[in-house]
């Protein structure tokens, strides 16, 4: 009975990979047709699966006024608000979606681990105010 059971989820486990290959090959097509894909594709830690998550997500970018913005609209950085020259910042919400800023996270982690030998001096400062996050 186990053994029957076994096999019964390696095949489930099959077909899944055969799905996922499918869909990833569905994804590279249509980005061949999307500039705004092959652009987000060629920063560092941006892969297909992240790039077209965004674009999905939030269509345009030119919604936002800067990176930080679009930062702040995914739970990333705190928002801010003010008046008069002076800038409050408010808390981090977790209203964004949680997809996207699990994929922005995990390929920042890639690229810092991939260039832990040759860091740059921001890097290093990162490292050393938080390093059982971003160590290897």
């Amino acid at each position: 009975m186990l053994l029957g059971t076994v096999r019964q989820q390696l095949k489930r486990l099959e077909q899944m990979d055969k799905d996922i290959a499918d869909i990833e090959k569905r994804l590279t097509l249509w980005k061949k047709d999307q500039q705004a894909v092959t652009r987000l594709m060629a920063i560092p830690g941006v892969g297909l699966l992240t790039a077209t998550a965004i674009i999905a997500t939030v269509g345009d970018m030119k919604s936002f006024r800067s990176g930080r913005e679009f930062a702040a609209f995914l739970g990333l950085v705190p928002r801010q608000s003010g008046t008069g020259g002076k800038v409050r910042l408010l808390g981090i919400s977790k209203r964004g979606d949680s997809y996207l800023r699990k994929l922005l996270t995990h390929g920042a982690r890639a690229v810092v681990n991939c260039q832990i030998k040759n860091l740059n001096p921001w890097m290093n400062k990162l490292l050393c105010r938080q390093p059982t996050m971003w160590s290897s």
